[in-house]
Protein backbone atom coordinates (compact mmCIF):
# COMPACT_ATOMS: atom_id res chain seq x y z
CA UNK A 1 0.00 0.00 0.00
CA UNK A 2 1.04 3.59 -0.44
CA UNK A 3 1.95 5.64 2.61
CA UNK A 4 -0.44 8.55 2.14
CA UNK A 5 -3.11 9.31 4.74
CA UNK A 6 -6.38 7.66 3.71
CA UNK A 7 -8.32 10.45 5.43
CA UNK A 8 -6.37 13.13 3.57
CA UNK A 9 -6.88 11.23 0.30
CA UNK A 10 -10.65 11.09 0.76
CA UNK A 11 -10.96 14.67 1.97
CA UNK A 12 -8.86 16.17 -0.82
CA UNK A 13 -10.37 14.11 -3.58
CA UNK A 14 -14.01 14.57 -2.69
CA UNK A 15 -13.60 18.29 -2.08
CA UNK A 16 -13.34 18.99 -5.79
CA UNK A 17 -13.92 15.73 -7.58
CA UNK A 18 -14.44 16.73 -11.17
CA UNK A 19 -16.11 20.04 -10.43
CA UNK A 20 -14.45 21.17 -13.67
CA UNK A 21 -14.51 17.86 -15.49
CA UNK A 22 -17.00 19.11 -18.06
CA UNK A 23 -14.34 21.44 -19.38
CA UNK A 24 -16.76 24.28 -19.98
CA UNK A 25 -18.44 24.92 -23.32
CA UNK A 26 -19.08 22.36 -26.02
CA UNK A 27 -20.47 18.89 -25.60
CA UNK A 28 -23.72 17.94 -23.94
CA UNK A 29 -25.23 15.61 -21.39
CA UNK A 30 -23.94 12.06 -21.35
CA UNK A 31 -27.29 10.46 -20.59
CA UNK A 32 -27.08 6.90 -19.32
CA UNK A 33 -28.39 5.35 -16.16
CA UNK A 34 -29.19 7.07 -12.90
CA UNK A 35 -28.39 5.14 -9.77
CA UNK A 36 -26.87 1.67 -9.50
CA UNK A 37 -28.27 -1.39 -11.23
CA UNK A 38 -25.62 -3.62 -9.69
CA UNK A 39 -24.36 -3.10 -6.13
CA UNK A 40 -20.61 -2.68 -5.67
CA UNK A 41 -18.75 -5.82 -4.59
CA UNK A 42 -18.96 -6.63 -0.92
CA UNK A 43 -15.77 -5.92 0.99
CA UNK A 44 -16.24 -9.08 3.04
CA UNK A 45 -16.97 -11.39 0.09
CA UNK A 46 -14.35 -10.12 -2.35
CA UNK A 47 -12.23 -12.93 -3.72
CA UNK A 48 -8.54 -12.91 -2.97
CA UNK A 49 -6.56 -11.61 -5.95
CA UNK A 50 -2.79 -11.41 -6.20
CA UNK A 51 -1.87 -7.75 -5.93
CA UNK A 52 0.77 -6.28 -8.20
CA UNK A 53 3.77 -4.22 -7.26
CA UNK A 54 3.69 -0.46 -7.55
CA UNK A 55 4.06 0.78 -11.14
CA UNK A 56 2.70 4.06 -12.47
CA UNK A 57 0.03 3.81 -15.20
CA UNK A 58 1.02 5.24 -18.57
CA UNK A 59 -1.93 4.17 -20.71
CA UNK A 60 -5.55 3.06 -20.46
CA UNK A 61 -7.43 0.84 -22.90
CA UNK A 62 -11.23 0.41 -22.85
CA UNK A 63 -12.07 -1.83 -25.83
CA UNK A 64 -15.86 -1.53 -25.50
CA UNK A 65 -15.60 2.24 -25.97
CA UNK A 66 -12.72 2.37 -28.42
CA UNK A 67 -10.65 4.28 -25.88
CA UNK A 68 -6.87 4.04 -25.98
CA UNK A 69 -5.41 6.99 -24.09
CA UNK A 70 -2.14 7.98 -22.50
CA UNK A 71 -2.41 8.55 -18.76
CA UNK A 72 -0.84 11.53 -17.05
CA UNK A 73 -0.24 11.98 -13.34
CA UNK A 74 -2.42 14.28 -11.27
CA UNK A 75 -1.70 15.71 -7.84
CA UNK A 76 -3.21 18.49 -5.78
CA UNK A 77 -3.87 22.05 -6.89
CA UNK A 78 -2.60 24.98 -4.77
CA UNK A 79 -5.98 25.18 -3.03
CA UNK A 80 -5.71 21.56 -1.93
CA UNK A 81 -8.22 20.23 -4.44
CA UNK A 82 -7.51 17.38 -6.82
CA UNK A 83 -6.12 18.37 -10.19
CA UNK A 84 -7.95 17.35 -13.35
CA UNK A 85 -6.41 16.88 -16.80
CA UNK A 86 -5.91 20.12 -18.76
CA UNK A 87 -8.44 21.20 -21.38
CA UNK A 88 -6.61 20.44 -24.62
CA UNK A 89 -7.34 19.13 -28.09
CA UNK A 90 -5.41 15.96 -27.27
CA UNK A 91 -7.37 14.99 -24.18
CA UNK A 92 -5.88 12.41 -21.82
CA UNK A 93 -6.98 10.58 -18.72
CA UNK A 94 -5.22 11.29 -15.44
CA UNK A 95 -4.27 9.02 -12.55
CA UNK A 96 -4.51 10.56 -9.09
CA UNK A 97 -1.00 9.84 -7.84
CA UNK A 98 -1.99 9.75 -4.16
CA UNK A 99 -4.08 6.65 -4.84
CA UNK A 100 -2.63 3.14 -5.32
CA UNK A 101 -1.29 2.35 -8.76
CA UNK A 102 -3.51 -0.01 -10.82
CA UNK A 103 -3.09 -3.54 -9.48
CA UNK A 104 -2.03 -2.55 -5.98
CA UNK A 105 -4.43 -3.38 -3.17
CA UNK A 106 -6.97 -0.58 -2.83
CA UNK A 107 -8.86 1.74 -5.18
CA UNK A 108 -6.76 3.24 -7.97
CA UNK A 109 -8.49 6.39 -9.25
CA UNK A 110 -8.34 7.64 -12.84
CA UNK A 111 -10.14 10.84 -13.87
CA UNK A 112 -11.16 12.05 -17.29
CA UNK A 113 -13.23 14.71 -19.02
CA UNK A 114 -16.57 14.13 -20.66
CA UNK A 115 -16.14 17.23 -22.84
CA UNK A 116 -13.18 19.54 -23.40
CA UNK A 117 -14.68 22.90 -24.24
CA UNK A 118 -14.37 23.95 -27.87
CA UNK A 119 -12.41 20.77 -28.61
CA UNK A 120 -15.53 18.61 -28.26
CA UNK A 121 -15.72 15.17 -26.69
CA UNK A 122 -13.46 14.20 -23.84
CA UNK A 123 -11.71 10.86 -23.43
CA UNK A 124 -14.44 9.61 -21.05
CA UNK A 125 -17.36 10.95 -23.13
CA UNK A 126 -19.13 7.57 -23.27
CA UNK A 127 -18.04 6.12 -19.94
CA UNK A 128 -21.67 5.53 -18.92
CA UNK A 129 -22.02 2.97 -21.74
CA UNK A 130 -19.78 0.47 -19.99
CA UNK A 131 -21.49 -2.59 -18.54
CA UNK A 132 -20.63 -5.23 -15.99
CA UNK A 133 -18.13 -7.68 -17.46
CA UNK A 134 -16.48 -5.18 -19.81
CA UNK A 135 -12.71 -5.15 -19.59
CA UNK A 136 -10.31 -2.30 -18.88
CA UNK A 137 -6.54 -2.54 -19.27
CA UNK A 138 -4.07 -0.25 -17.53
CA UNK A 139 -0.65 -0.21 -19.17
CA UNK A 140 2.03 0.24 -16.53
CA UNK A 141 5.42 1.89 -16.59
CA UNK A 142 7.19 -1.41 -15.93
CA UNK A 143 5.94 -2.83 -19.24
CA UNK A 144 3.10 -4.96 -17.89
CA UNK A 145 -0.66 -4.54 -18.22
CA UNK A 146 -3.15 -4.83 -15.37
CA UNK A 147 -6.48 -6.23 -16.59
CA UNK A 148 -9.68 -5.21 -14.80
CA UNK A 149 -13.28 -6.33 -15.15
CA UNK A 150 -16.14 -3.85 -14.66
CA UNK A 151 -18.31 -4.71 -11.64
CA UNK A 152 -20.60 -1.68 -11.55
CA UNK A 153 -21.40 1.57 -13.38
CA UNK A 154 -23.22 4.34 -11.58
CA UNK A 155 -24.47 7.81 -12.44
CA UNK A 156 -24.98 9.81 -9.25
CA UNK A 157 -25.68 13.42 -8.35
CA UNK A 158 -22.49 15.23 -7.38
CA UNK A 159 -24.24 16.28 -4.18
CA UNK A 160 -24.56 12.59 -3.30
CA UNK A 161 -21.08 11.51 -4.38
CA UNK A 162 -20.39 8.10 -2.72
CA UNK A 163 -16.98 8.93 -1.30
CA UNK A 164 -16.78 5.81 0.84
CA UNK A 165 -17.51 3.51 -2.10
CA UNK A 166 -15.01 5.28 -4.34
CA UNK A 167 -12.16 5.92 -1.90
CA UNK A 168 -12.81 3.54 0.99
CA UNK A 169 -10.47 0.67 1.81
CA UNK A 170 -10.94 -2.55 -0.11
CA UNK A 171 -9.07 -5.83 0.36
CA UNK A 172 -8.23 -6.39 -3.30
CA UNK A 173 -6.92 -4.36 -6.26
CA UNK A 174 -9.70 -2.26 -7.74
CA UNK A 175 -10.04 0.56 -10.24
CA UNK A 176 -12.28 3.63 -10.31
CA UNK A 177 -12.90 5.68 -13.45
CA UNK A 178 -14.68 8.97 -12.83
CA UNK A 179 -16.09 11.67 -15.08
CA UNK A 180 -19.06 14.01 -15.27
CA UNK A 181 -22.51 13.11 -16.55
CA UNK A 182 -26.18 13.94 -16.58
CA UNK A 183 -27.65 17.24 -17.76
CA UNK A 184 -25.58 20.38 -18.22
CA UNK A 185 -25.85 22.97 -15.46
CA UNK A 186 -24.18 26.20 -16.60
CA UNK A 187 -20.55 25.40 -17.37
CA UNK A 188 -20.60 21.95 -15.81
CA UNK A 189 -22.65 18.81 -15.30
CA UNK A 190 -25.02 17.84 -12.52
CA UNK A 191 -23.78 14.28 -12.01
CA UNK A 192 -20.74 12.04 -11.86
CA UNK A 193 -20.35 8.78 -13.75
CA UNK A 194 -18.34 6.24 -11.79
CA UNK A 195 -17.06 2.92 -13.06
CA UNK A 196 -16.03 0.30 -10.52
CA UNK A 197 -13.73 -2.51 -11.66
CA UNK A 198 -11.69 -5.28 -10.05
CA UNK A 199 -8.41 -6.85 -11.11
CA UNK A 200 -9.39 -9.81 -13.25
CA UNK A 201 -6.14 -11.43 -14.34
CA UNK A 202 -2.41 -11.40 -13.90
CA UNK A 203 -0.50 -8.78 -15.91
CA UNK A 204 0.74 -9.62 -19.36
CA UNK A 205 4.02 -8.46 -20.80
CA UNK A 206 3.51 -5.55 -23.15
CA UNK A 207 5.45 -7.47 -25.77
CA UNK A 208 3.12 -10.48 -25.53
CA UNK A 209 -0.17 -8.65 -25.96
Amino acid sequence: MTTFSRRAFVTAATASLLVSCGGGGGGGPTGGRTGSSTPPPSRSSAKAVHALGRSVPVGLLIPALGVDTPVMQLGLAPDGSVQVPPITAHDRAGWYRHSPTPGQTGPSVILGHVTVGAYGDGVFRHLDRLRRGDRIAARLENGTTAEFVVTDVRTVAKADFPAKDVYGNVNRPELRLVTCGGPRTGEGYRDNVIVFAALGSAPDSAGER
